[in-house]
């Protein structure tokens, strides 16, 4: 990922992402995925509920990903990936191959914003 030509924008346009933090559920590989993916369940709370997303983030194992909270876009499109429809983003810090997910540094509601 190239990050020396990224495109400023507003607050007005940071603010109309939905970023939300959700708890995997159930976490499973993704066999049509051309590149190793998961497709994990995930609980948003209430107000948003249930959501399902397919993600390269296989330097975690199925295990470690059941349980864990993460941050992620709710307000995206909906996006097939190998015949699977993704409808969140997840959101990680990129080292190298690895893609290390975000996180609270304390166990908070599913369905809390992120700002």
């Amino acid at each position: 990922m190239n990050f020396s030509n990224i495109e400023e924008i507003s607050i007005s346009d940071f603010t109309k992402l939905n970023l939300v933090l959700g708890s995997i559920l159930e976490a499973s590989e993704n066999v049509k995925a051309k590149k190793p993916a998961y497709i994990l369940k995930i609980d948003f709370g209430k107000n948003i509920g249930i959501k399902y997303t397919s993600a390269q983030i296989t330097n975690y194992s199925l295990a470690e990903l059941v349980g864990r909270q993460v941050v992620a876009v709710c307000n995206l499109p909906s996006k097939k990936v190998a015949g699977f429809t993704s409808e969140v983003l997840i959101l990680g810090a990129i080292s190298g191959k690895n893609v290390h997910l975000l996180r609270p540094d304390i166990e908070l509601e599913n369905g809390t914003l992120i700002g």
